[in-house]
């Protein structure tokens, strides 16, 4: 049974990831919002709340999140927050916010567009400031180094690596949103591409991508009104580690694990969608979470079939969420990461109505 406290997913819109979207961020917020609303019947004056994650340092702009606001209007005044992350920290923001109780509707959003600039020069810039920034590692150099340690330590191989690629595209094979969707099968040949950073091919990278994506979230009474079979969140938390990858087991994520456990565990999960925009880093969280063989992660392509950076976390939470909408699932999980190499993550349980 639910309480009336309780928190739902009841809506969810997110854009195809492509290489380049033409338009402003503010036009891809405005056209994720107005379809999460309209599937539920809702207008921006029933929102009670709204909180939107992106990244001004990716946009190029001081404060170019403050446009962005016309996403949800200027009129009636909406009370409205913002974090330099993921969207998925702005769902929890919004979700910390509904727990005051005097918010019934609340949306939250997440936007990028990687296309401005060069994410292998802009995100070495996020590293620490004394000893890593300076020389310059872009991610796919760190993820290559995080690949090493797996393999070396025996936690995996670089054929389960290019089988994961090969399910990852196949899967988003039939997600038209995805940007990657070759229905490539043949590990071997994906095993005989060059390598772009020992041990990392190609197949192993997310391709850069521009999108966004939005979800609404109601109150036990509104979100029964709302939608036939609402997404309740059974629990949501948020760990970080250390911020120099040279001080981890780049191995593990224990932030993940704790984050899920705090969350609820995961058991009974029946689907993952985890943010893991690198081969190697779905292995670190699978084998961290603990992720049986009956558990289907990322059916809908993942992080690295589609990657719109300040979006694909809660690309993560629409699908999980989707799942038991839509596809009637029971208790799925999504996962989000920030900072680098899994530095920061957040898991989210959802749960249908049994």
């Amino acid at each position: 049974m639910r309480n009336d406290t309780d928190i739902a997913v009841v809506s969810t819109a997110y854009l195809p990831s492509v290489r380049r979207n033409e338009v402003t961020e503010t036009e891809m917020l405005i056209a994720v919002v107005d379809e999460a609303l309209g599937k539920v019947g809702l207008k921006r004056s029933d929102v009670g709340f709204s909180c939107q994650g992106s990244c001004d340092y990716i946009s190029g702009g001081t404060f170019s999140f403050v446009p962005n606001l016309d996403a949800m209007g200027a009129w009636p005044p909406i009370h409205e927050s913002h974090v330099e992350m993921d969207g998925a920290w702005a769902m929890y923001e919004a979700w910390v916010r509904m727990q005051h109780g005097d918010v019934e509707i609340a949306v939250a959003l997440g936007s990028g567009k990687s296309s401005t600039g060069d994410p292998a020069e802009i995100y070495p810039l996020e590293l620490d400031p004394y000893y890593l920034a300076p020389l310059g590692p872009d991610p796919v150099s760190l993820a290559a180094l995080q690949a090493r340690q797996l393999i070396d330590s025996g936690k995996t191989t670089e054929r389960e690596l290019a089988e994961i690629a090969v399910r990852s595209r196949r899967d988003a094979a039939n997600n038209p949103k995805q940007q990657v969707r070759s229905a490539e099968t043949d590990v071997d040949k994906l095993l005989a591409e060059p390598y772009l950073r020992t041990p990392l091919r190609k197949s192993d990278l997310p391709p850069i991508s521009d999108g966004a994506s939005c979800v609404v979230m109601a109150t036990a009474k509104r979100a029964r009104q709302l939608v036939a079979r609402p997404a309740w969140i059974a629990g949501l938390d948020h760990r970080s580690e250390v911020h120099n990858p040279a001080l981890r087991d780049l191995t593990d994520s224990p932030s993940t694990r704790l984050a899920a456990e705090r969350a609820g565990g995961v058991a009974g999960v029946e689907v993952a969608e985890l943010m893991a925009p690198f081969t190697s880093q779905e292995v670190v969280l699978r084998q961290a979470l603990g992720l049986g063989g009956d558990v289907v992660v990322n059916p809908s392509g993942g992080a690295l079939t589609g990657n719109p950076l300040m979006s694909t976390g809660l690309v993560r939470v629409v699908e999980a969420a989707e799942q038991i909408i839509s596809n009637g699932r029971n208790r799925t999980l999504a996962h989000a990461t920030s900072g680098p190499l899994l530095q920061q993550n957040l898991v989210c349980i959802l749960e249908g109505d049994n």
